[in-house]
């Protein structure tokens, strides 16, 4: 009797969260060839690029023409989060009242350094 083997398949997240990691990993800018070849070659090139561009459309990449190529970098997470929460927050019809909520959740040292970046920012815009 044959026994079949099933591969496990990954999930969409799954790919993107490794090309990531790949990313975060390299000492600069990397093309797609090297992304494959650092995750050891179990993906097919077209998959590492699709990938990529998904992560791109997504903002949790940048690109660079590099020869007839191109080279990834991942975003800056701090930003990429801040786009996260700023495209839920214009999702909603009512942002008065998910901003509240928001801030109402935070606890006191996150409420501080929120005024505080807030006070900064009005400062800055005053000079």
């Amino acid at each position: 009797m044959t026994e079949h083997r099933r591969t496990r398949r990954r999930g969409q997240g799954e790919l993107e969260a490794l090309v990531l990691s790949a990313l975060r990993e390299a000492d600069g800018p990397a093309t797609a060839g090297w992304v494959q070849e650092h995750l050891g070659g179990g993906l097919a090139y077209t998959t590492v690029i699709t990938i990529l561009t998904r992560l791109l459309e997504k903002g949790a990449v940048s690109r660079e023409r590099a020869g007839r190529s191109f080279a990834w970098t991942p975003a800056d997470q701090a930003g990429l989060a801040a786009r996260k929460m700023r495209k839920v927050l214009d999702a909603e019809s009512d942002r008065e009242a998910v901003l509240a909520s928001f801030v109402t959740g935070l606890d006191p040292d996150d409420e501080r350094l929120l005024r505080e970046l807030l006070r900064q920012a009005r400062d800055a815009g005053d000079g």
